[in-house]
């Protein structure tokens, strides 16, 4: 019997995904919109998940890196801006996510075409992959110094990589929205936070033995100018750009999930980046942050949190890997896609150098700038564009590459500027000046 009703406006962003789903292809799960039953994460869901993936050592690290750059007080600038502009457009790619109810790959069809989204798609898997494997080894690293500190045993880099690997494959056959919902929300999150407080307790201490005036004045060395700091705090949210939909389509509406994705990682980019640089201010030159961190007092009990807490990163990128292999190959589901990127990444960690692979792997995550560029101005400026019917959208395709020689191209020739803002703004104004002719 078919049953007739009035489209309430409230009900818009699922007309409009039943129409991508028509559209881009209505029997593989990866591309369709999420059923509505799974439709259960609300804002708070949201800012826990990515006040979660924001708390990460990498990001402390680079917050280090910026003080003997820029200065206090131009480093702390930089963090707050970054992290709020950056999370800003992380935020918003959320709020398409949920509205559509699409993937991160079911967007790339819908903006470049059912065959040329293959190309970002295949990019973005190779991404994950490589960034899955260095978490493992940054955590394998972190619990190698734990071990030593503790318990004064040189544990071997095999074990420590299987421990980490295998914790994740397990994470791998449970369910994505009950590990957010009842882990990340309800235990993972309130433990973070409790090991940031002490740790900014702890450093904050140190700087004030040392004096707060010398602290604050310290200038750079004039390495990297204000916009360069700014443009490195906004990469770190950014960085995530390729991954946030297949997360924030679960969202029960598209303004809780930009409100949570933003707060949530924004708190967490200016605490980490901080933290980064009261560390930095109390340390020796050249000092290892982790054995840093390992020096305070519950340093230990603080660092093996915040290891613990990376695992949602690997979670992260693995699940969301998995989402993107079933939309090429859906003849396996996520879980089983997921786990077997696992153990990959395991093995990956375990033997390849991955240290010396993180610059190569730096300029791969400069494609999805631009990349995601497009798709805020097609699908992100003012109303949901249509979706494109062809197999190559030449006119999407052609602004991605101009942003790539954009963000290539000032970071060459013009670096004072930064590299990510210029190609997001000439990507999305061109993108959202041509949306009409995506059809």
């Amino acid at each position: 019997m078919r049953v007739s009703r009035r489209v309430r406006p409230a009900d818009l962003p699922y007309v409009k995904a039943n129409v991508m789903a028509n559209t881009i292809s209505p029997h593989n799960p990866a591309l369709a919109p999420v059923a509505a039953e799974q439709r259960v994460f609300s804002g708070l869901s949201h800012a826990s998940l990515w006040f979660s993936l924001g708390v990460g050592l990498l990001v402390m690290q680079v917050g280090a890196y910026l003080v003997p750059a820029v200065g206090t007080r131009d480093a702390l600038w930089a963090i707050v801006l970054g992290s709020l502009v950056g999370s800003g457009l992380l935020a918003w790619a959320a709020k398409l996510g949920c509205d559509t109810g699409l993937s991160s790959a079911g967007l790339m069809h819908a903006v470049y075409g059912s065959a040329f989204a293959r190309l970002p798609v295949l990019l973005n898997i190779l991404q994950l992959l490589g960034w899955t494997s260095f978490e493992l080894v940054v955590m394998r690293e972190g619990t190698q110094a734990i071990a030593h500190q503790a318990l004064g045993i040189e544990l071997p880099a095999a074990v420590a990589t299987a421990l980490w690997g295998g914790v994740l494959t397990l994470l791998m056959l449970g369910s994505m929205l009950t590990l957010v919902r009842r882990f990340v929300s309800r235990i993972g999150l309130p433990l973070v936070v409790l090991s940031l407080l002490w740790l900014s307790w702890q450093f904050f201490g140190l700087v004030q033995q040392q004096g707060l005036s010398g602290f604050w004045h310290r200038a750079g060395d004039g390495s990297m100018g204000l916009f360069s700091a700014i443009d490195l705090v906004i990469a770190m949210p950014v960085s995530w750009l390729p991954l946030v939909a297949d997360y924030a389509r679960h969202g029960r509406s598209g303004q809780s999930t930009l409100r949570g994705t933003w707060i949530g990682y924004a708190v967490a980019n200016i605490w980490c980046y901080a933290l980064g640089v009261l560390v930095a201010s109390v340390s020796e030159p050249g000092a290892p942050l982790v054995s840093t961190l390992l020096l305070a007092q519950g340093g230990l009990l603080a660092l093996g949190l915040i290891l613990l807490d990376e695992l949602d990163n690997a979670y992260g990128d693995t699940y969301s890997g998995a989402v993107s292999l079933g939309s090429l190959r859906p003849v396996w589901t996520v879980r089983q896609w997921g786990v077997a990127m696992a153990v990959l990444c395991t093995a990956l960690a375990w033997a390849l150098p991955m240290h010396s692979l993180e610059p190569f792997l730096l300029m791969l995550s400069s494609v999805f700038v631009p990349l995601y560029g497009v798709i805020l101005g097609r699908l992100g400026c003012r109303t949901l564009a249509p979706t494109s019917k062809r197999a190559v959208d030449l006119s999407a395709a052609l602004i991605w590459l101009l942003g790539i020689a954009v963000f290539h191209g000032t970071a060459r020739w013009a670096p004072e500027w930064g590299s990510t803002l210029p190609s997001l703004l000439v990507t999305g104004v061109a993108a959202c000046a041509w949306r009409s002719r995506c059809i």
